[in-house]
């Protein structure tokens, strides 16, 4: 089981922070997801809501140089469509690693972002305004943990995609997904679920 720490370790530290993604690193998390979005200025900054005047947030320079060559990172594109202006795909996908992963709920972010980086992996978020089927050429779908079945995971593995389910924390969600086939979760608890899945040895 995949275990990506939802926001960093956010149940422990402010979500979306610097020592929040410190954090998940230290209990060897298998990645780290963040929310970006433009500010009135154009900066990509790390938050879930939309940037309000006068508050400091990193940047998503910043998040990604913590986690280079550390940890993948799962970087959430919010309501990219709103900063087309800003240019955010492209800035976004020329700054990611190898190792990191675009996420979104819209689906034309993702088809921009695999364009200009064919072998970019992409999480296509289902279920709300995207089908199973309309997120087929990600490399895997987002599932909420309120609404996957046993069988959404079924017609993903059919298709080719790796299903991915969030937000979880409770135990015997992890455990109920790990039986139907879910291949990894997001969670604000990542100690909790590394409890349950430890990650092989090196």
């Amino acid at each position: 089981m995949l275990v990506i720490a939802h926001r960093g370790a956010s149940a422990e530290l402010p979500e979306n922070t610097l020592p929040a993604f410190e954090r998940a690193i230290e209990l060897r998390a298998d990645a780290i997801e963040f929310d970006v979005h433009a500010d009135a200025t154009g900066r990509l900054v790390v938050t879930h809501t939309t940037p309000r005047p006068h508050q400091t947030y990193p940047t998503l320079e910043e998040a990604l140089e913590l986690m280079r060559g550390r940890i993948p990172a799962f970087v959430e594109l919010k309501t990219p469509n709103r900063y087309r202006r800003y240019d955010v795909v492209a800035r976004t996908v020329g700054l990611l690693s190898p190792d990191d992963v675009l996420v979104c709920f819209q689906r034309r972010p993702l088809e921009e972002a695999r364009a200009l980086r064919p072998t970019l992996r992409t999480v296509q978020h289902v279920g709300v305004g995207v089908s199973i089927r309309g997120a087929r050429e990600a490399w895997a779908a987002g599932f909420s943990v309120a609404r996957v079945t046993r069988r959404g995971v079924a017609v993903a593995r059919e298709f080719g995609l790796v299903p991915l389910v969030y937000t979880v924390n409770s135990e015997r969600q992890m455990r109920m997904l790990d039986r139907i086939g879910v291949a990894g979760i997001f969670t604000d608890r990542p100690e909790r679920a590394l409890r349950l899945f430890p990650a092989d040895p090196p």
